[in-house]
């Protein structure tokens, strides 16, 4: 058995820009074979004692994680005592869409399969994040429920292409 005190996994804070700065973390084992990225169900975060623990199974397993907020410290301030952020669908989509592409642009990252883990209302984010970037995402996978395959089973799909800067300029995903 793996101790996973002994696995060289890098730790480090992102940050993903999209009209807002979203905080996260990424969790890179030296041998990483795919990506997770974490969308968080309503009223949670990356701080979340499960999805750090579900993300350090996955780094043991070889599988770089992604857990970012997907509110802003201002967004969550204004959630609690509305909240309606937690439940906007689109907003929390277009927030990991984001992040997909920080995922796909980053050097680290980018040659690595694609796949979205959520809950609640993270999981309808994901998918709908999915159906934006169907060439990207090569699973979607609701805390609850089955895994919804996508291309092939995953990881051993063929590496997924990256969008070109002019595709993401000149090609619509709304």
């Amino acid at each position: 058995m793996v101790n996973p005190l002994e696995l060289a996994i890098e730790e480090r804070p992102i940050r993903v820009t999209t009209g807002a700065t979203l905080e996260g973390d990424l969790g890179l084992p030296k041998k990483a074979r795919g990506i997770v990225l974490f969308a968080h169900g309503s009223g949670s975060s990356r701080f979340s004692s499960r999805n750090r623990y579900v993300a350090r199974l996955l780094n043991v397993a070889n599988l770089a994680t992604v857990l970012v907020d997907l509110l802003t410290a201002d967004g969550e301030a204004i959630d609690v005592r509305t909240a309606h952020l937690r439940f906007n669908i689109g907003l929390l989509a277009e927030r990991v869409v984001a992040a997909t592409d920080w995922v796909i642009r980053y050097p680290a990252t980018q040659h690595l399969p694609l796949g979205y883990f959520g809950a609640s209302t993270g999981a309808a984010a994901a998918l709908v994040a999915a159906a934006k970037r169907p060439k990207l995402c090569a699973l979607s996978c609701p805390e609850a429920g089955a895994p919804i395959w996508r291309v092939r089973r995953w990881p051993t799909f063929k590496r997924r292409r990256s969008l070109s800067s002019a595709e993401t300029t000149s090609r619509s995903y709304s």
